[in-house]
């Protein structure tokens, strides 16, 4: 199988692809730098986005059979234009795909799509989303289901949660922490932290990713996540003491987001179903 995994260079991409190889496939990387290199891959560096209607583009990208799609720019920042700009060319890069002969195709989601809500998500949850972000993968996410059942593609919509590790690329509270503590803080102002997410070590998230992109018998919204809900206070103070720091939060300094759930993480009934297939 010639598996084509999009953003391959970026935070989450790198572990996707050292999960796939481990797996007797053939692997095509592609990112938009081009500084970018893995052992036994085909490494390309191109634009996808610019390119979505390029004709010759699947070609170019190996013809891969499957395709996990991970690129996506600013997804650190919430309230990004580039969300929205950017929609349009993700929907015809798919397409394209699937147009010259992909019909597995795995896509990356997130639980911002959802919006405020508390409780357990599953795919029946419903979507109003409040952020930039947010409403661009759900939107996506609506348009593609639309075309792969009209086309009879597969489609996964591999839907990530909270991700620890790998920290000093994230952009996350923790790679935050790392830098305060460098430039010798005490304190650093932070959130109430009461808010409950479901956490995931990086590494394992590239697994599920692999486990579920690869798999084609379960379809649609597949949550890859713990299936638990952890404060974040608690995961901030066991940060800091893996990690030896001495800084500490100011509790309290900011509000929380408006569509930060109190409570919020992923049903996992049909990744279990995936994993106990193995």
């Amino acid at each position: 199988m010639k598996v084509l995994v999009t953003g391959a260079g970026g935070y989450i991409g790198k572990h996707v692809v050292n999960v796939l190889r481990q797996h007797p496939i053939e692997i095509i990387a592609c990112d938009l730098c081009k500084n970018f290199e893995y052992q036994n891959c085909c490494c390309i560096g191109t634009d996808i986005l610019k390119n979505a209607e390029d004709k010759d583009l699947f070609k170019k990208l190996g013809s891969p059979e499957a395709v996990i799609h991970l690129a996506w720019q600013d997804g650190f920042n919430h309230k990004a234009e580039s969300h929205i700009k950017n929609l349009y060319s993700h929907y015809l890069f798919l397409k394209n795909m699937a147009e010259h002969g992909c019909r597995n195709i795995s896509v990356l989601g997130t639980m911002h799509e959802v919006g405020y809500y508390e409780g357990a998500i599953d795919e029946k949850t419903p979507c109003f989303p409040l952020s930039y972000y947010g409403i661009a993968k759900n939107t996506l996410r609506q348009i593609m289901e639309v075309y792969c059942a009209e086309q009879q593609v597969s489609l996964k919509w591999l839907r990530a949660f909270y991700i620890l590790g790998d920290d000093e690329r994230s952009h996350s509270v923790f790679s935050k922490i790392i830098e305060f503590e460098k430039e010798g803080k005490e304190t650093f102002p932070f959130t109430s932290g009461l808010n409950k997410y479901d956490f995931i070590a990086i590494d394992k998230l590239g697994e599920l990713i692999v486990k579920a992109a690869l798999q084609t018998e379960i379809k649609g919204i597949i949550n890859v996540c713990s299936g638990k809900a952890v404060s974040l206070r608690d995961k901030v103070e066991e940060f800091i003491k893996d990690h030896h720091f001495k800084i500490r939060p100011q509790y309290g300094a900011y509000p929380s987001r408006p569509y930060d759930s109190p409570a919020i993480w992923g049903d996992i009934t049909k990744l279990n179903k995936i994993l106990a297939e193995e």
